[in-house]
């Protein structure tokens, strides 16, 4: 799956999962699990994995990348392969996203929006209203509408006419822009260990002291659910009320600590001591609003740290200038292992 999102762990996947292990009788929660890669990888290596987020379009996303073909049988549809072919066909209707964000906007407000053409659109409009066509008439369960919805979020973004997120469109058409809306099915595994799904602060994700936790929260101040939100919006399948030129959907009720500076710091030791889990993974950065010191010290009094320095990746561009700056951030894993003396707290 290619994506461009905002902290994504694609690059140092590998080594993350190296120092975070096999299987050892608990589950594997991703609690900020973002695209999935992190989860992906720990699924491929056997473990059973809870994914986690508080957006419902990073979690679908997340789960798509660790279901199997017996989660996924799509049996009313004759098959998966089957059933992307019927979204494939079906035509564009004037639903919310080709009256919001494409140029027909125009026509209902004051803004002229170049998220999508009217024809890609219309069909991320029609395809959508038929995937909950289908759940509603029970031709497919609930894990397989959450597979088409991934690959639907897929497709929009390839055809999408941002620089990477939705926080804002480009004023010029992208050539990738007038391409076709296309569904592709991606290649499932027959079997993988369990795999699950919450949409949740979290603050409630469920775990308990037997379970691995990976956390990758927020590191800057760009608000996931703003970035976003027209994916939040193709997954959760609604007509919120939006604002202002962009067309953002309601966040703030969302709005996560972690990406405030002020916030942060508390944010993450009340996280870190809340959690039942005795084992916990912590992806940080160089950059990030806490300093790797201060983070370390406050581990330090939950239980034993190791830090691991994993490597230096480029900094996310989403325009010319930032890529002219060139810059690059170190990437940080932190491992607690709770003790009961200094914090463990009981399922």
């Amino acid at each position: 799956m290619s994506f461009r999102y905002i902290g994504s762990k694609a690059r140092v996947v590998n080594t993350i999962l190296e120092h975070i292990g096999k299987p050892d009788g608990g589950k594997f929660v991703d609690a900020f699990c973002g695209t999935g890669a992190v989860a992906e990888a720990a699924s491929n290596a056997g473990w059973p994995v809870l994914v986690n987020d508080h957006l419902a379009s990073s979690a679908i996303m997340s789960l798509a990348r660790i279901i199997s073909t017996k989660q996924a049988s799509f049996l009313g549809l004759g098959g998966y392969k089957n059933a992307v072919a019927d979204l494939n066909c079906v035509e564009p209707i004037p639903g919310f996203i080709w009256r919001e964000y494409s140029p027909a906007s125009s026509g209902y407000g004051t803004v002229e929006r170049k998220y999508f053409t009217e024809e890609n659109a219309g069909k991320i409009d029609g395809v959508r209203c038929q995937i909950a066509s289908w759940r509603n008439g029970g031709l497919i369960d609930e894990w397989e509408s959450y597979l088409l919805i991934a690959d639907l979020m897929i497709a929009a973004n390839r055809v999408a006419n941002t620089a990477g997120t939705y926080g804002c469109f480009l004023s010029k058409w992208q050539k990738i822009a007038f391409a076709s809306l296309s569904l592709s099915p991606r290649e499932l595994r027959e079997d993988a260990a369990s795999a699950m799904i919450s949409n949740c602060d979290v603050l409630d994700v469920r775990c308990n002291p037997d379970d691995t936790v990976y956390l990758d929260p927020p590191y800057t101040k760009r608000q996931y659910a703003a970035y976003y939100h027209i994916l939040e919006t193709i997954a959760l399948g609604d007509e919120p009320i939006i604002e202002g030129v962009c067309g953002i959907r309601p966040w703030r009720h969302i709005a996560s600590d972690y990406c405030y500076k002020v916030r942060a710091s508390k944010a993450l030791a009340n996280l870190v001591s809340t959690l039942p889990a005795r084992r916990i993974f912590l992806s940080y950065s160089t950059e990030a609003h806490v300093s790797l010191e201060a983070l370390d010290e406050t581990l330090q009094q939950l239980g034993n740290v190791v830090r691991h320095d994993l490597e230096t990746i480029g900094r996310y561009r989403p325009n010319r200038a930032a890529s002219e700056k060139a810059s690059a951030v170190g990437e940080v894993l932190f491992y607690l292992e709770k003790s009961a003396k200094k914090g463990m707290v009981a399922a």
